[in-house]
């Protein structure tokens, strides 16, 4: 969190004119850019519900919240039972590529965020 404050410093002290093309990169093939590490350390110190509640919508876009829970909403689902895409499509007004995007995270990808998450919550498949 320190480098990217230092960084955010000098922009303001007009010491620095731009994040460089690595600062500025989003996660990708599996490291963390300083931006995510940075945003995941500010997540980290919530202590309540109601303080995430609304730091996300400091942070985020109504549409954005939207999407966001929708991904975890479908991610549930999947776990929790063997349901079609289309019946969650119907339930939940979510496009098949979004759930399939969220079984295929779910699934096969590396990162294990909604596994560890669903695992926390002790989300188990009746499958």
């Amino acid at each position: 969190m320190k480098v990217i404050r230092n960084k955010i410093m000098e922009l303001l002290r007009g010491k620095k004119q731009q994040f460089t093309p690595a600062e500025r990169a989003n996660c990708s093939s599996g490291q963390h850019s300083l931006k995510l590490t940075d945003l995941c350390d500010a997540l980290l110190l919530l202590e309540t519900r109601e303080e995430a509640i609304n730091f996300m919508k400091d942070i985020c876009t109504p549409q954005e919240i939207a999407a966001l829970s929708e991904r975890w909403i479908v991610c549930q689902m999947l776990q929790i039972k063997k349901i079609s895409y289309r019946e969650i499509k119907a339930n939940t007004g979510v496009s098949v590529t979004t759930i399939g995007r969220v079984a295929r995270f779910l699934r096969d990808e590396p990162y294990g965020g909604y596994r560890k998450i669903l695992g926390k919550l002790n989300i188990k498949s009746e499958k």
